[in-house]
């Protein structure tokens, strides 16, 4: 049937009468009004109503066919190419796969969930394939949200500060900018409409604006409030409410303030305190730094050699590397120093595996590159799992002296201090010395005064005399 009227129609009969006598052949109850001869004017009231009889037409003719509504459509077309397609044209994603979704990817094992903390582009923007395009904050690291493919970020799914766990939706990109230009005159012309009151609603909101302004000419005028009472001398004066400002914490932020107090209220903390004169240090370090650059293409610093100093600490008192779970002391046998960093959004704590195994070299690259990721944002929580011992420097901040406190599930900490020039009796003249004050932090429960102190003491042999590590005393 639909054959026949396609060769009618190219034929050059009038498209109008074909439509009509095929519609009387093939629905015979139809009304006059839908298939008379007057069938100009059926048609101007079909493009008005969106082609809407052309698709009761094809359902009655293929019910449930796609491909009769294919050839309907088709033969629309034909009898009116432009109208129809301006009246009905529609972006179908779903057919063409020209959408795709940005979702959150997955965070670690032990991260359930996360914070949608910044959109990093814009609605219409044009993004890369791995392009990131939004920022998760978990408990301890910032996971980026990319996108899938080319395209152009259509809109965003989710907003920011919600809760979204692996495989949320976050975005929606756009392969071609086609489906984001269709839309944005859209979105225009209703915001317009909305914005604009129509005519009667104008003149309903004048009368009762009216109606308000006579009453309140009519009202007597209140007598004046009492002063307010008068402050005495021993009342604070507090700052108005308008110069506060409240800002909810980050998850990060969240997690580290959770986790110093539990170990505040797990351990049995106690802190003991050396000094350390930091001259032979800082010689060997200056003789032979030119030289450590040139071969390594790393800077020698000194947190290698207090990485190695508590390494031998740890070798000559196994019981700071332990730590009690349940009724049970558990000694590890290997050696995973912490190192505490700083960084804008919080502490992070990444971990240099196996020091006992690395030389000088080894540890300034692992703990550059570990501190270069955390202040990016790009450390993995592989890379702050386990740690058997922290080592924490506040000297790099000024910081004289200060009792750290314990990263759990260990049983000490160390922490460093800046380097002060101070009078020091140096056989039996008192000369200038650089010396730093070096603190333990360590769960009374399981390490006593007797092995804290002797801890203490041998980082304080090693660091004052380097020569302790070549030969083992």
């Amino acid at each position: 049937m639909l054959g026949a009227l396609r060769r009618k129609v190219a034929s050059g009969r009038s498209s109008a009468s074909i439509l009509g006598k095929s519609l009387q052949a093939i629905r015979p109850g139809v009304s006059a009004s839908r298939v008379s001869s007057n069938a100009g004017k059926e048609m101007l009231s079909v493009q008005l109503r969106g082609i809407a009889h052309v698709w009761n037409f094809s359902h009655l003719v293929l019910p449930g066919c796609s491909a009769g509504l294919t050839k309907t459509r088709d033969a629309i077309c034909i009898i009116q190419p432009e109208a129809i397609m301006q009246t009905s044209c529609r972006a179908f994603s779903s057919g063409d796969g020209d959408l795709v979704d940005a979702v959150v990817p997955f965070m670690g094992e032990s991260i359930s969930d996360g914070t949608l903390a910044t959109f990093l582009k814009k609605p219409g923007d044009r993004v890369k394939a791995d392009e990131p395009i939004a920022q998760i904050e978990t408990d301890k690291v910032t996971i980026d949200v990319v996108s899938p493919q080319d395209g152009v970020i259509q809109e965003y799914v989710a907003k920011e500060g919600e809760t979204v766990e692996p495989g949320t939706r976050v975005a929606v990109i756009s392969k071609s900018a086609e489906g984001v230009a269709a839309a944005a005159p859209t979105e225009k012309k209703s915001e317009k409409a909305a914005s604009e009151p129509s005519p009667a609603e104008a003149v309903k909101e004048d009368k009762p604006k009216a109606k308000i302004e006579a009453s309140a000419a009519a009202a007597k005028p209140k007598a004046p409030s009492p002063p307010p009472p008068k402050r005495t001398a021993s009342e604070p004066v507090l700052p108005p409410k308008e110069r506060e400002r409240r800002v909810p914490m980050t998850r990060l932020r969240k997690r580290v303030a959770t986790r110093l107090k539990d170990s505040q209220n797990t351990f049995a903390m106690l802190t003991t305190f050396n000094e350390v004169d930091m001259t032979n240090l800082m010689k060997l370090r200056s003789d032979y730094k030119d030289a450590f650059v040139e071969k390594h293409g790393v800077k020698l610093g000194f947190m290698s050699g207090f990485v190695k100093a508590t390494v031998s600490a740890l070798q000559h008192q196994p019981i700071v590397n332990a730590v009690i779970d349940g009724d049970d002391i558990i000694y590890r046998d290997y050696i995973d120093i912490s190192i505490a960093v700083g960084t804008s959004k919080g502490l992070v704590v990444p971990v240099v595996r196996d020091a006992d195994k690395m030389n000088f070299a080894e540890i300034e690259k692992t703990i550059n590159n570990l501190a270069k990721k955390a202040n990016d944002g790009t450390i993995s929580i592989d890379e702050m799992a386990g740690g058997s011992f922290t080592i924490s420097n506040g000297g790099v901040y000024g910081s004289l002296l200060s009792t750290p406190i314990i990263n759990p599930p260990q049983s000490a900490i160390l922490g460093m201090h800046s380097i002060v020039s101070r009078p020091m009796v140096v056989g039996g003249t008192v000369l200038p010395r650089p010396m730093m004050y070096i603190a333990l932090t360590y769960d009374h429960r399981l390490i006593d005064g007797r092995e804290a102190v002797f801890f203490l003491r041998r980082i304080k042999d090693v660091v004052e005399d380097p020569c302790r590590l070549l030969l083992d005393v």
